[in-house]
């Protein structure tokens, strides 16, 4: 779909060059980030690679974090069988250092509202360190919560995205609205 409606909005001959920079998990909604062409894809991943692009994700969660805001660092370990990762307080063999900064935004009267700023980019980063702090993502079965959403995802959303262009050097800020719906349309109104 992307590479037809690049088709004709730039009334390009012959083929289209789309290439994934950054992607989200399947129940997650939000930015996501394409490269349309093959000089600026290297460029781009690069630029996530060594921090330069600033990921912001919104998270609605059923507990109240310890603090209002605040940094977790875990020790993340990947299995791949069960498509999950556990964090840990210590350092474990094949384990990555996972580092997050969280603000509570909003609240109704049963969830709250993360704004998730990543410092690094790990497998399920963001539902495995909420779930070890006790703040499961509503929706997010894998992960401890208790029932599914509606729509079979998880209420966590890559708000936006903010870098330098790779050829134009000129600064971008993407921005995704929140899903249509009522808790999401609810809790973020007015931010």
């Amino acid at each position: 779909m992307l590479k037809a409606w690049l088709k004709e909005k730039y009334c390009k001959p012959g083929n289209v060059y789309i290439g994934v920079a950054h992607r989200l998990d399947r129940p997650v909604s939000g930015v996501v980030l394409f490269a349309k062409t093959s000089k600026a894809l290297p460029r781009l991943n690069e630029m996530f690679w060594v921090g330069e692009v600033k990921k912001t994700y919104w998270a609605i969660v059923k507990n109240c974090p310890p603090a209002e805001e605040g940094e977790l660092v875990n020790w993340l370990v990947r299995n791949e069988k069960q498509n999950k990762s556990y964090a840990y307080d210590t350092e474990r063999p094949d384990s990555k250092k996972a580092i997050l900064h969280y603000k509570v935004i909003a609240r109704s009267d049963n969830y709250y509202l993360l704004e998730i700023d990543l410092k690094t980019g790990r497998h399920h980063q963001i539902r495995c360190q909420l779930a070890k702090m006790g703040c499961l993502i509503k929706g997010d079965l894998k992960y401890g919560a208790d029932r599914l959403n509606k729509d079979g995802g998880i209420s966590l959303h890559a708000s936006s995205a903010e870098f330098i262009h790779p050829v134009s050097k000129v600064p971008v800020k993407i921005v995704a609205s929140v899903p249509d719906d009522n808790l999401w349309k609810g809790i973020s109104e007015g931010l």
